[in-house]
C-alpha cells in the first residue's frame, strides 16, 4: 500500500528497537507474567527440584560417613585390640602424643579392627541411591519444563500474529519488514531458549544454595561463616559486570534486526540490484551492518563473559580458605576427616550454583532484550476496536458517499480536506491524477485500512466506522497493482478470494479474467505450484491471477488499483471485457494512469493535492480542456518535452 501516494511519515529513532534503556525489571515481570498459565506445572517443577536438590545435598554427609568409616578403620588396625577407644587416648595422651588423642577424640573407633566393609557397601549403595533418585526427579523436572517453555513461545507467538492483525496500517508501513520479522521470529526463539536454559538451572541452583547453606551450618557454623565470607564479593562482581553487559545486549538485537532487515530488501529486490550493478552497494551496507553486529555481539559476550572465570577466582579462594581451616579443625578433633570431605564438597556446591547463576546473567540479558523488542509491537497502538454489535446495511447495493472527508498521513501535512463525493450503486468510478494526488488514500479510506480524521464515510447510508471491519471488507474485492501470492497451486491461489470455493468456482473465475486459457498450457495446469513470487507464471499472468480471486469473491463493490498495470495489450483488451461483464450492477472503484483503460467509467474523478479538481465522463472532461483533457493529451497527443 505504501508504494502509492504519500506513505505515512517514518518513525523517529525514538521508536527504533533498543533506542531507549531497556527497563530490565519491569520487562522481566511482564515475561515472568507471560508464565503465569503454567503455574501449576511450575509449582510441580519446583517441587521435583527440591526433591533432587534434597537428595543430591544429603550425597556428601552419606560418602563423608563412608570415609569415616574407611579412616576409622585404618586408625583402629593400628591400635591393640582388647582396649577401649577411651584406654587408647589415655595412652596416646601419656605419651605426649595430644594431636594424635585428639584426632582419635574426634571419631569413632574400635582398637584392633579394620574396615567394616559391610557398613561400607551400604552406605555408598545409600550414596548411589540418593544420586540416581536425584537425577531422576531431574529429568522429570526437564520434561515438564520443556513443554512449559514451549507453549509460552507458542503461546507469544500466536500473541504477536493476533497483534499484527490489529495494527493499523501505518504503523506496518513505518517498519522495517526484516526487522519486524526479526522481532516475531528471533526475538521470541532467543526468549524460549533463554528460558529453557534458564529457568531449570536458576530452580535447581537457588535451592542447591539453600539447602547447602543449611548442612554447612549444621556441621560447621564456623566454617560456614567462613564459607558466606566470598558470598558479597561475588555478587558485587556479577552486578558490575551484567550492567556493562546490558547496552551491549541491547544493541546486539537491534542489529540483527537491521542487518534482517537489509537481507531481506536485497533478496526481494535481487533482480534489481543486479540490474543496477548495485551488488557492491548492498556488499557494502551488509559489511557495516554486519561489522556492527560484530562488534555489538563480541562486546556483549565478552563482556558477561567475564563473570565465569571472576567467579572461579571467587570459588577456589573459598575452596582454599575450608580447606586450610577444616584441617587444622580435623587436627584438632573438633570435626571429623569425613565432616570435612563433605564440607569441601558443600563448599564447591555452594560456590558452583553461584557460579552458574551469575554465568547466567548474559543468557538472561539477552532474553530480556530481546523480550522487550516483542513486548514493543504487543504495546504498539491498534487500531480502534469494532463497534459491538456492528451496524449493518441492510442490503449492500453499493452506494458510497464521502461527507466532508478530512485526512492526512502526517499530522501537519494536510492531505485531503473536505471532501465531498457520491458513487451510486452500479456505477464505475474512475480515479486519476498526478502521482501523489491521494488516489490509492481514497480508497485506502474506503476500506478502513485508515482512519479518517473528519467526516464520514457512508455505505448504503450506514457509517463505515459503525460497522465491523470483518462486515466492511466482505462486501468489498480489491486487486492491487502490487501482486501478492502465496506457495500453492494457481487453483489454491484463485479459491483465496472464497472460503468454501469449488474447482468449478475457480475454473468459471479463471475463465472470465483469462487466466484459463495460460494454465491449460502449463504441463500442470489448475495444480502448478507457484510462491509468493509468483515463480513459473510472468508480471502479467501473476496479476491475471490476483484479479481472478478477487472476481471469485464477487463482492458488491470493486477496487482495481492499477490491476492491468502488468497486462500485455492484447491480454488488457480481454481483462477490460472480463471487467465490464463483472462491474455490471456492482460499484466499481478503478485507479488508472493508463487512461485508455477508462474510458468507459460512469464517472471520471480527477485528483490533485487531495482534492477532487474535475469529475463527469471521459468526452465531458476532454471537452472541458480542465486537468483531465491535459493527462490525457500528454498520454495520446502531446510529444516528450524536456521538464
Amino acid at each position: 500500500m505504501s508504494g502509492h501516494g504519500p506513505g505515512p511519515a517514518m518513525r523517529g529513532a525514538g521508536g527504533a528497537p533498543g533506542a531507549k534503556p531497556l527497563d530490565f525489571r519491569a520487562s522481566l515481570r511482564r515475561l515472568l507474567g507471560a508464565l503465569r498459565p503454567e503455574r501449576v506445572r511450575l509449582v510441580a517443577v519446583v517441587v521435583l527440584g527440591a526433591a533432587s536438590v534434597a537428595l543430591a545435598v544429603l550425597g556428601p554427609k552419606v560418602l563423608g560417613d563412608a570415609t569415616n568409616i574407611v579412616f576409622a578403620g585404618v586408625i583402629g588396625q593400628q591400635l591393640p585390640a582388647g582396649v577401649t577407644q577411651e584406654q587408647a587416648i589415655a595412652t596416646a595422651r601419656a605419651a605426649g602424643e595430644d594431636r594424635f588423642a585428639d584426632l582419635l577424640g574426634g571419631m569413632t573407633v574400635v582398637p584392633g579392627e579394620g574396615i567394616d566393609f559391610g557398613a561400607l557397601g551400604t552406605t555408598v549403595l545409600l550414596a548411589l541411591g540418593l544420586y540416581a533418585a536425584s537425577a531422576v526427579f531431574l529429568w522429570i523436572q526437564g520434561y515438564l519444563l520443556a513443554g512449559v517453555v514451549q507453549r509460552t513461545g507458542y503461546t507469544m507467538r500466536g500473541d504477536v500474529q493476533e497483534k499484527i492483525d490489529r495494527l493499523p496500517l501505518s504503523y506496518l508501513d513505518g517498519e522495517a519488514r526484516g526487522d519486524l520479522l526479526s522481532r516475531v521470529t528471533n526475538d521470541i526463539d532467543n526468549v524460549t531458549q533463554t528460558l529453557q536454559q534458564t529457568l531449570s538451572q536458576l530452580i535447581t541452583s537457588l535451592l542447591t544454595v539453600v539447602g547447602v547453606l543449611a548442612m554447612m551450618f549444621w556441621l560447621s557454623w564456623q566454617l560456614a561463616l567462613i564459607a558466606l565470607v566470598t558470598v558479597p564479593v561475588a555478587a558485587l562482581l556479577t552486578v558490575r559486570i551484567a550492567g556493562k553487559a546490558q547496552p551491549s545486549f541491547i544493541a546486539q538485537w537491534k542489529s540483527t534486526g537491521d542487518l534482517g532487515g537489509h537481507v531481506e530488501e536485497a533478496f526481494t529486490g535481487h533482480d534489481l540490484v543486479t540490474a543496477f550493478n548495485a551488488q557492491d552497494d548492498f556488499g557494502r551496507r551488509f559489511d557495516e551492518e554486519n561489522g556492527r553486529l560484530y562488534e555489538a555481539s563480541f562486546r556483549a559476550q565478552f563482556i558477561s563473559g567475564t563473570i565465569q572465570p571472576s567467579m572461579a577466582f571467587v570459588s577456589n579462594l573459598n575452596y582454599v580458605l575450608v580447606a586450610v581451616v577444616g584441617g587444622l579443625r580435623v587436627a584438632s578433633g573438633t570435626l571429623s576427616l569425613g565432616e570435612v570431605q563433605a564440607f569441601i564438597q558443600y563448599s564447591r556446591q555452594f560456590t558452583q550454583p553461584l557460579a552458574q547463576i551469575a554465568s547466567m546473567a548474559n543468557l538472561v540479558q539477552s532474553g530480556i532484550a530481546s523480550a522487550e523488542r516483542v513486548f514493543q509491537v504487543m504495546d504498539a497502538p491498534e487500531v480502534e476496536p469494532d463497534p459491538v454489535p456492528g451496524a449493518r446495511p441492510d442490503g449492500v447495493r453499493g452506494q458510497v458517499v464521502f461527507e466532508g472527508v478530512s485526512f492526512r498521513y502526517d499530522p501537519g501535512t494536510p492531505l485531503i480536506t473536505g471532501l465531498d463525493l457520491v458513487v451510486e450503486p452500479g456505477q464505475t468510478v474512475a480515479v486519476v491524477g498526478p502521482t501523489g494526488a491521494g488516489k490509492t488514500t481514497l480508497v485506502n479510506l474506503v476500506m478502513r485500512f485508515y482512519e479518517i480524521d473528519g467526516g464520514r464515510i457512508l455505505l448504503d447510508g450506514v457509517d463505515i466506522r459503525t460497522m465491523t471491519r470483518h462486515d466492511l471488507r466482505d462486501a468489498i474485492g480489491m486487486v492491487l497493482q502490487d501482486t501478492w501470492l502465496f506457495r500453492g497451486t494457481i487453483a489454491e491461489n484463485i479459491a483465496f478470494g472464497r472460503v468454501g470455493a469449488t474447482q468449478e468456482d475457480v475454473e468459471a473465475a479463471a475463465r472470465a479474467t483469462s487466466v484459463d486459457r495460460f494454465v491449460r498450457s502449463l504441463p500442470d495446469g489448475y495444480d502448478t505450484v507457484i510462491d509468493d513470487e509468483g515463480g513459473g507464471v510472468s508480471a502479467g499472468e501473476k496479476q491475471l491471477i490476483t484479479i481472478a480471486r478477487a472476481f471469485l469473491s464477487d463482492p458488491q463493490i470493486l477496487i482495481l488499483d492499477e490491476a492491468t498495470s502488468s497486462v500485455d495489450t492484447r491480454t488488457e483488451m480481454l481483462v477490460q471485457h472480463a471487467m465490464g461483464e463483472l462491474r455490471r450492477g456492482r460499484t466499481s472503484f478503478v485507479i488508472a494512469h493508463r487512461l485508455s483503460t477508462i474510458r468507459d467509467a460512469d464517472v471520471i474523478l480527477v485528483m490533485e493535492h487531495g482534492a477532487i479538481v474535475e469529475q463527469g465522463d471521459h468526452e465531458g472532461l476532454l471537452a472541458a480542456g480542465g486537468a483531465y483533457a491535459r493527462l490525457y493529451q500528454s498520454q495520446f497527443a502531446a510529444p516528450a518535452v524536456e521538464a
